[in-house]
């Protein structure tokens, strides 16, 4: 049995469309095959909300009179891209004032979404065409002209498990890292996130239509280091930091509900995104791969306070009780992501298609396939400068 997209649609257009989250699927998937849960579920969503900081927004200020072509730009202080025409900027997420490092871009995009009112000043050259050399004002959502969440690197599809064996408190984007192994952190949904119940990206590419900061957003291309070379655990789950999504959305429909900038302690800003997709149930090996359960899904732990070394492996299931056994050791366990963030995501892109507002978008370009990462090499080093 399959089934199209066009089917799938026609379904969600009268109403008739089953669907489910994915761990509702994972539970029918203890006692039914995937060709009984293909012949009863037509859609199932995902999601995951976490940070994410290779996000960012894409922002046009409109022109001042007389023009100013921005070369320098400050919003709230903080420095941000002035290298996009004249009155263009790139917010990126972790974007700071080094004297306030507790605020950045993540916090900007926030706050506008919000609805505040922030400080914009810029400075340029001068020349024949735009003559004016410094500007001051206030901006918002209502008085600029495009505000685009425009996010390069965000979903990761597994990420590894944090720990410090070292003799000393480490400060990471995994949050604090007790030493002797103290404490773990990890990232991740587990059977809830969107590329571990579509590993190989069969329904997920360019064009795919999501759920993103409260907001219909689409996929716009393959994450910045997306890695097809993970290995495989005996579920068929990449294990440890594979792939990832690039993805776009009007910011101005999106909610700090599932947008929230952040700061960890002396790493830094970064910004938690909430992020749905949704899976058609096309035929039996699709329907087989969102029925994967937390205790099917492995990662890697990773020694922080090491030269991240990979040290051992562990699963979802493992991981949500709180507390994992690890080299004669209990080691508390703490979720950098929220899943009861995921689970309101999940729910509310089930109502979405449930109700008919929300139609599915196959994709137009599929993701590209056995790509690896390139490190990068050091030439010159301290010595030779």
């Amino acid at each position: 049995m399959t089934r199209s997209y066009d089917e799938i649609n026609e379904k969600i257009r009268k109403g008739k469309a089953v669907v489910l989250t994915a761990e509702e699927v994972s539970e029918m998937a203890k006692t039914m095959t995937p060709k009984e849960i293909l012949e009863k579920v037509d859609v199932v969503t995902t999601a995951t909300f976490g940070a994410m900081c290779s996000s960012g927004a894409l922002l046009n200020f409109g022109h001042s009179t007389p023009p100013i072509r921005m070369e320098r730009i400050e919003i709230n202080g903080v420095p941000v891209t002035g290298g996009l025409a004249a009155v263009d900027t790139f917010v990126g997420a972790t974007d700071c004032n080094m004297q306030n490092p507790t605020y950045g871009g993540a916090h900007i995009i926030q706050d506008l979404i919000d609805g505040k009112e922030l400080m914009l000043e810029a400075w340029g050259k001068g020349t024949d065409c735009y003559p004016r050399k410094h500007i001051k004002t206030m901006i918002s959502l209502e008085t600029i002209n495009e505000a685009i969440l425009m996010n390069p690197r965000n979903a990761y599809q597994n990420y590894n498990v944090a720990i410090n064996s070292s003799d000393n408190t480490i400060y990471t984007y995994m949050g604090t890292l007790l030493p002797h192994m103290r404490n773990a952190s990890y990232s991740s949904a587990g059977e809830l996130s969107p590329l571990l119940n579509d590993p190989e990206c069969r329904t997920i590419g360019l064009g795919t239509r999501i759920f993103l900061a409260g907001a219909v957003g689409y996929v716009i291309w393959n994450g910045t280091q997306f890695n097809c070379s993970k290995p495989l655990n005996s579920h068929g789950v990449p294990m440890g930091n594979a792939r990832t999504l690039a993805l776009m959305g009007e910011m101005r429909e999106m909610s700090s509900e599932f947008l929230r900038g952040a700061y960890f302690e002396k790493y830094g800003v970064s910004l938690y995104v909430g992020v749905g997709i949704p899976i058609p149930l096309l035929d039996e090996d699709l329907a087989a791969r969102v029925s994967i359960r937390n205790n099917q899904i492995d990662t890697f732990i990773e020694d922080y306070g090491h030269n991240g070394d990979i040290i051992g492996k562990v699963n979802y299931e493992q991981l949500r009780s709180g507390q994992i056994e690890f080299m004669d050791k209990k080691i508390h366990t703490a979720p950098m992501s929220s899943l009861y963030k995921a689970r309101r995501i999940a729910a509310i892109l089930k109502e979405w298609i449930g109700n008919g507002s929300f139609e599915l978008s196959a994709p137009v370009r599929p993701m590209p396939t056995g790509r690896t990462l390139n490190d990068l090499k050091e030439i010159y080093n301290q010595q030779n400068d």
